[in-house]
């Protein structure tokens, strides 16, 4: 892969893992309202960016598990924080959710 290569893949990870926490906060936005359905909706969308996250990431170890080095990066371990930021947001989201859910159910 070459550096233009990885550079894109990171940048995928990057922005899909972002916009995995940014759906994540309108899903906990939507759900503090009361509007459960639609923080749920939020949610799925949030899982369909993180895939993508993922497909990125899975691309680097494919790539290192060919026995083609990838080079270690500030911007690579930035992506993979964001990654692992994101993976985290999004399972509190959903336990805020529910709680949000109870809430408006009693």
């Amino acid at each position: 892969m070459g550096e233009a290569a990885l550079i894109e893949s990171i940048m995928g990870l990057i922005v899909h893992s972002g916009n995995t926490k940014s759906e994540c906060m309108e899903a906990i936005q939507l759900a503090k309202k009361g509007e459960i359905e639609a923080a749920k909706e939020k949610i799925k969308l949030a899982n369909e960016s993180l895939i993508d996250a993922h497909h990125a990431q899975t691309g680097l170890l494919s790539q290192e598990a060919r026995g083609e080095k990838v080079e270690v990066s500030m911007l690579l371990i930035h992506a993979q924080d964001h990654l692992m930021n994101a993976i985290t947001f999004r399972d509190l989201a959903q336990e805020m959710i529910e709680l949000y859910e109870r809430i408006k159910g009693e």
